[in-house]
């Protein structure tokens, strides 16, 4: 499309250089800028043409323009913004998406602009309207419809006008009240607060009274009665008339049709294809409610008119008023526009350069105008940050069949690509000890062991009341969290389960399981010591690659392989993971052009191999969706430009972010769609909504309202104290504007978020307690106490470089007990050298970590194997000498000074019960976290 001077509107100059709103308005057929302290400010008598720039992480800017049309705007006015619309697209580089907007009936996309809703009021420029603040307050009637953005409409202030099925306000001079139809749901009368807050704000100054009025709660209370005195007394509601706006459009058969000299034409065809769109004309697919106009990169500005004025004519000719026209660019499909085909490629081979945007650019250039947003951003480089405490504890669990067995502390980090794990990692939160649960399924892992790791990690989660985090997340496309948690990671080949064995056996596969005799290859890769991996590839010079460092190993022979294109800090890696893959060998270093011949006879000769870095999914700009799941199907509806306040607890949301996907469940969400969430997020990678080509295998976090993790709230202006209130979303948003826009919290607020880790994050390392060690006299610490440090030497093997990590860390389980001082340190030293020998046992005899309690809710539920005495034996000693030392040091009393007992005591079912308490009573007793406490009553 050619550009030239008299195609740009002086107006339009320097417009879309930077995120944000830009309106104007049109007078005498020209458009005017609107000042920003009028934008959300509509008059019914004219139209406007908005533009909403976006900037996406890739730096690049993305435009829509919508023209919006008041109902009483003068047609020639309404196709001014039209063709204005079209001028503001080209002068942008002609890739905009544009929306012609009616009141009344606006996309869901427009009104997400101006939350929480726009009232349109009379007059307008035509008329010589001018708007003056009235002396005296008008009582005024409106109904809200909607449930995640809300059209607001005045209706006459008569009882006619009242229906079950709707939300109305009253705004009256001293109280504005909510009248909740008794058919409307809860999220749509929380989402009509928020226009009680913005009519409240805009036209009370703040200061006045709110109630909330239930349909068919009569006159119950004395300001039930006082709205409906407004109406001269309560009356039974007439049922509702469908009114013109009211309808819906029906089916409508999608239909093509060719715009030829201003005309639409019919496009013949079996079914709608990619192919039938050219590149030199415009087309119209009428799906009904939607009509798109689809315009070719090389048709000229006037063939775009002209095909946008057919659309115009085809709606008006109809008397659609609730149909959209979105105008779409060759190559600039949106999702809606390409799902109506039959068959669209994933790429198109469009020529889409900026040769237009820079003709515009050197046109502003010319005359003044900073063009600088004009032009595509530099992408922003940034190393992706975890966004999670990395100083917590971790339990991984190897799937055998349907059982799961705990690993060793020394094997937690080592994965086998056959074989499925779960992980238990706790953190310190904000305000309480945070959860995540997850599951890691190998390659190679067998379809039974994915579905058992699933169910074992679910039943986790359901046990401690859903207040863990869950993940689902498999070989090779594991997410930055997971990494640092593990922070060296290590993936062998083989797997170690029976359903592996079982299934190579029947397949008569060869066991191709790691052994440390033979001849291994690993890749070595990560960004720094808390974030490093070894993954093991075919031992083939194939299998190398310029961009990475490699371990070689046979028997007692080991390479280490630098490429070309990898810097020192890579190669420092290698160094780290060889301490924790053959700790005992002296290294022969390989350049990459400078191997010896037994480096290559290890990997069966030289062969090509590439040098392009292997590339992860980049995470994408975040899309929300509101989910219905019901029969086994999906049905999702996005959200644009979300907050935190877009999340209801009756419901469940997914947020995709292309490399990773959230499935976020509401508080009053019930236990089975609950249980459902890893099922829902699977469906949506499946039928993969945003047509963006998403893998099966994208990570799937579960995230439970109230349980938020820090790399879930990154992704929104996040207020703790919103999901500590009780009751479902309206009578929370009924509590906050009640209360003058703040949240009433039932607990205290969070605290500042704790510094995540990370190689920026943290400055001083020797603070932190999860750090790596790789020097053979330090011991990697996991969290670890003083007395157990001392403990942990007794593990070390002094030829050993290093263990990946420390031994398991048993936790007190009374918060009121008190750390020992040195003094009852030494006198409990012959307890715990009595101990130290059993410490010394095969890793099975000390496999338990006991985990922390959940303090939000009495005693923590319990996610360890089912009991296993040879395995257990150990951890109930521990538990034992825990709970007797807490009793000794906390004198058994709490700041009350009433008996603390342990929880198992205090149970009807106790075998050891508390003497001094009535077993009848001992079910009435009041509970602190993680103890219990006599209560007389």
């Amino acid at each position: 499309m050619s550009v030239s001077m008299r195609d740009l509107d002086s107006a339009f100059q320097g417009a879309g250089q930077k995120a944000g709103i830009e309106i104007w308005r049109i007078e005498n057929f020209l458009p005017v800028p609107v000042p920003k302290s009028s934008y959300g400010k509509f008059f019914m008598g004219d139209s406007y043409v908005i533009l909403k720039t976006t900037t996406l992480k890739s730096g690049a800017l993305r435009h829509d323009i919508h023209y919006w049309l008041g109902k009483n705007t003068t047609q020639d006015e309404a196709g001014a913004a039209a063709v204005k619309t079209v001028e503001l697209d080209a002068a942008l580089g002609g890739r905009a998406v544009q929306y012609r907007e009616v009141q009344g009936h606006e996309t869901e996309k427009f009104l997400s602009y101006f939350k929480p809703c726009i009232i349109p009021q009379e007059g307008g420029v035509a008329s010589g309207f001018k708007h003056v603040e009235e002396e005296e307050h008008k009582t005024r009637l409106f109904v809200c419809r909607g449930k995640h953005v809300v059209h607001v409409k005045e209706v006459p202030f008569a009882r006619s006008s009242l229906n079950h099925d709707d939300i109305f306000i009253l705004d009256t001079k001293a109280k504005i009240f909510q009248f909740n139809g008794s058919n409307s749901s809860i999220q749509e009368r929380a989402k009509a607060l928020e226009v009680v807050q913005y009519i409240k704000d805009t036209y009370h100054d703040g200061k006045c009274e709110v109630a909330a009025i239930e349909d068919g709660k009569l006159m119950a209370d004395a300001e039930t009665g006082e709205f409906w005195g407004f109406f001269g007394g309560f009356a039974p509601l007439p049922r509702k008339t469908a009114s013109e706006e009211d309808k819906t459009v029906g089916s409508h058969p999608t239909k093509l049709l060719s715009v030829e000299k201003g005309q639409a034409v019919p496009v013949e065809a079996d079914s709608l294809t990619r192919e039938l769109l050219e590149t030199n004309k415009c087309y119209i697919l009428d799906c009904g409610l939607e009509v798109f106009v689809w315009m070719g990169r090389s048709t000229p500005l006037d063939e775009r008119k002209s095909a946008s004025g057919a659309a115009e004519e085809l709606i008006r000719a109809s008397d659609r008023v609730k149909s959209h026209i979105i105008r779409v660019i060759e190559g600039f499909e949106t999702v809606m526009f390409r799902s109506k085909f039959e068959s669209w490629p994933l790429a198109t081979n469009v020529a889409v350069s900026e040769d237009g945007r820079g003709k515009v650019a050197a046109l502003l250039q010319r005359q003044g105008v900073n063009v600088k947003g004009l032009l595509k951003a530099a992408p922003v480089k940034e190393e992706p940050q975890p966004y999670i405490d990395c100083t917590g504890n971790l339990q991984v669990w190897l799937v055998n069949g349907q059982e799961k067995v705990l690993l060793p502390a020394a094997d937690q980090s080592k994965f086998y690509s056959g074989d499925c794990y779960i992980f238990q990692y706790s953190y310190p939160g904000e305000d309480k000890e945070e959860y995540l649960i997850g599951t890691w399924f190998g390659k190679q892992s067998v379809e039974e062991e994915r579905v058992s790791a699933v169910s074992l990690a679910s039943k986790m989660v359901e046990s401690m009341k859903f207040l863990a985090a869950q993940a689902c997340i498999h070989e090779g496309s594991e997410p930055i969290q997971f990494f640092s948690i593990f922070q060296s990671f290590i993936v062998f080949k083989g797997g170690h389960s029976d359903g592996y064995k079982n299934y190579i056996a029947e397949k008569e596969i060869p066991n191709g399981t790691y052994t440390e005799d033979g001849v291994a290859l690993f890749r070595v890769q990560g960004s720094g010591p808390e974030n490093m991996q070894a993954i093991q590839v075919e031992a083939v010079g194939s299998s190398l690659n310029s961009s990475y460092c490699y371990i070689l190993h046979s028997a007692s022979t080991v390479f280490t392989w630098a490429g070309n294109l990898t810097s020192p800090d890579d190669q420092e890696l290698v160094e780290r993971q060889l301490d924790l893959i053959k700790p005992n060998l002296q290294s022969k270093p390989q350049k990459e052009g400078s191997e010896s011949e037994l480096f290559w006879e290890l990997l069966g000769g030289k062969s090509e191999y590439p040098s392009q870095k292997i590339s992860r999914e980049p995470e994408g700009d975040p899309h929300l969706f509101s989910c219905t799941f019901a029969k086994g199907n999906l049905k999702v509806m996005e959200i644009y430009n979300f907050t935190q306040d877009d999340l209801m607890t009756e419901d469940i949301f997914i947020l995709d972010c292309h490399s990773d996907i959230f499935v976020w469940v509401g508080q009053q969400v019930d236990t089975k769609t609950k249980l459902q969430a890893l099922t829902i997020g699977e469906k949506f990678l499946e039928q993969d909504f945003l047509l963006e080509n998403l893998s099966r295998e994208t990570p799937i976090y579960i995230v439970m309202e109230g349980s938020e993790p820090p790399f879930f709230t990154r992704l929104f202006t996040w207020d703790s104290a919103k999901f500590t209130m009780h009751g479902n979303s309206f009578q929370r948003k009924l509590t906050i504007v009640k209360n003058g826009g703040t949240p009433v919290m039932d607990k205290p607020k969070r605290r500042t978020p704790v510094s995540y880790g990370g190689r920026s994050s943290v400055p001083d390392k020797s603070q932190r307690s999860r750090s790596m060690s790789f020097s053979p006299d330090r011991v990697r610490v996991r969290g670890r106490s003083p007395a157990f440090n001392a403990l942990a030497a007794t593990f070390e093997n002094p030829n050993a470089r290093n263990l990946s990590t420390p031994p398991p860390m048993v936790r007190k389980l009374y918060p009121k007990s008190v750390t020992p001082d040195s003094g009852k340190l030494a006198s409990k030293s012959a307890a715990i050298a009595a101990l130290t020998a059993s410490f010394e046992q095969p890793p099975s005899a000390r496999e338990t970590i006991i985990p922390r309690s959940v303090k939000v809710s009495p005693p923590a539920p319990k996610s360890t194997p089912e009991p296993n005495l040879k395995e257990n034996s150990m951890s109930s000693r521990l538990e034992s000498l825990t709970i007797q030392e807490d009793v000794k040091e906390g004198e058994a009393e709490d700041e009350e000074g009433l008996p603390v007992y342990p929880y198992e005591r205090l149970k009807v079912t106790s075998t050891d019960p508390v003497s001094e308490i009535d077993v009848t009573k001992r079910e009435r007793l009041t509970c602190h976290p993680r103890s219990s406490r006599r209560s007389l009553g």
